[in-house]
């Protein structure tokens, strides 16, 4: 009875292996696509979001994060990192926390596909209270002006400039330029506009102002 059974599984043994490969092959290409899945991981950009008015993030987090999918091989293939969103929630972000936890709820996918994994499980970040104050404007002259003539008088407008940004950031003698204003042989009252440039890139503008408008009286010596 062994060798029979023996014989029965070893005669043969190469054709009857060829046969269950082609039998396995037959059975992969009669299951429909959707029931085939597959795994695939992608770089995604991450978002902050809903960070409260009054905080500042000083230390970034990482761009990017790797978020692994698994879906329908149909689908998968379709899937781009546009298409998939990690958003990282600080409504109840504070200044004494630094490292917050990522996890597969944060991602936004396809409906099909599910997130299995991702990758780093945690990023730091650091925040600062935010500041707000009036900084004043400093026009940045350059050249002199004609020979026999000084300058009377200065009238810029605006003088001081909203400003917001991180509190170790904005220090008391911080002021804000004006763009180069040439007056290089000038000889009659004149009106320039010119940028205003913050003294740090941390720093930003609370309203749309960006320009000011100096005038420059003259007189004679």
């Amino acid at each position: 009875m062994i060798m029979f059974i023996k014989n029965l599984v070893l005669r043969n043994w190469p054709l009857k292996l060829l046969s269950l490969a082609l039998a396995f092959l037959l059975w992969l290409a009669l299951i429909p696509e959707e029931k085939i899945f597959s795994e695939k991981t992608l770089p995604v950009a991450l978002e902050t979001r809903n960070l409260s008015a009054d905080f500042e993030i000083v230390e970034k987090p990482q761009p990017t994060i790797d978020v692994t999918l698994r879906a329908p091989n149909r689908l998968l293939s379709q899937i781009t990192p546009a298409g998939i969103r990690a958003i990282l929630n600080l409504e109840k972000a504070t200044i004494n926390q630094e490292d917050y936890p990522l996890n597969p709820d944060m991602i936004i996918a396809p409906a099909e596909a599910k997130v299995v994994l991702v990758m780093p499980n945690k990023v730091h970040l650091k925040l600062e209270k935010s500041v707000e104050i009036l900084m004043d404007v400093s026009p940045a002259l350059i050249g002199k002006v004609k020979e026999g003539f000084k300058i009377d008088r200065l009238e810029l407008v605006p003088s001081k400039v909203s400003v917001r940004g991180p509190q170790s950031k904005i220090k008391p003698k911080d002021v804000i330029r004006t763009s180069p204003i040439d007056i290089t042989d000038l000889a009659q009252d004149a009106e320039f506009e010119a940028d205003l440039i913050l003294p740090k890139p941390d720093l930003r503008f609370t309203a749309a102002q960006t320009k000011a408008k100096l005038k420059i009286i003259l007189a004679q010596k």
